[in-house]
């Protein structure tokens, strides 16, 4: 694995904070506290935190290393919550929690200047996905809402140890300039989760739905919402890019204040 690639797509410099997710044996680690990083390293497996806590005991002897041990679904928000935000985020992170983890984050206001992970490619691609593709869904608008996406580099199932029955990819995230670029941030998160919530269903019976959550009578204000946002009630949710999606949450947003 290129790891000093993969690491010096941060452009971590020295005294940066870093959150490392799944950092196993510490490798990569090793890469970011060479270049004078902060890090700290969220694991849940006992046995890689023992080794994790003898590899880098001068390092956390000097404050520049911590360890988090646990689910990190569980333990990232109260230890940001103590903390702070780091300015990067980074991680290995495995296929059942990559999606939530960064939904999390992202839904809970929090973004990084900079993000590389790497995830099953099957995650990547969604990550990544534009309209009208088969792999765009409710988390691929949620991505690029809040970063700017990019594939850094494929990873063979060679490269990891056990070898894994996928392949991977590395994915950075940079932080859009623009966020949140809607009015209503938290509308925003609900509604685009809501319009994909049946995806065999037009954008205005889903949007219906939603807006009858709010009030009933609001839900038969589905049309004049879609003719205000300029979008086809006939459309479906993966038909709209980012930009559509956040004209849709501000139209909402004036009939609902």
């Amino acid at each position: 694995m290129d790891q000093a690639k993969i690491a010096a797509s941060l452009g971590v410099q020295k005294g940066d904070t870093v959150w490392e997710v799944g950092p196993g044996l510490g490798s990569m680690t090793k890469e970011l506290l060479e270049l004078g990083a902060k890090v700290t390293v969220f694991e849940i497996d006992r046995g890689f935190c023992s080794c994790l806590e003898d590899f880098f005991e001068e390092e956390k002897a000097a404050g520049s290393f911590c360890l988090v041990q646990g689910d990190v679904l569980k333990t990232w928000k109260p230890y940001l919550e103590k903390n702070g935000e780091p300015k990067y985020f980074f991680g290995n992170l495995p296929y059942n929690i990559a999606a939530a983890l960064i939904a999390d984050t992202i839904e809970a206001g929090v973004r990084f200047e900079k993000c590389a992970f790497t995830v099953q490619k099957e995650v990547a691609l969604r990550m990544a996905a534009k309209e009208a593709s088969q792999d765009y869904s409710s988390f691929s608008v949620l991505c690029q809402w809040a970063y700017d996406v990019k594939t850094i580099c494929d990873l063979g199932r060679a490269n990891f140890w056990p070898r894994p029955n996928v392949e991977s990819r590395a994915v950075l995230f940079t932080k859009k300039a623009d966020f949140p670029a809607c009015q209503n941030p938290a509308l925003f998160v609900k509604m685009q989760r809501a319009l994909f919530s049946s995806r065999r269903k037009t954008v205005k019976n889903n949007l219906t739905k939603f807006l009858s959550g709010y009030d009933r009578a609001l839900g038969m204000t589905a049309d004049k919402v879609l003719q205000k946002a300029g979008i086809d009630a006939n459309a479906r949710a993966e038909a709209l890019n980012v930009k559509q999606t956040l004209l849709l949450s501000d139209a909402i947003n004036s009939f609902i204040i």
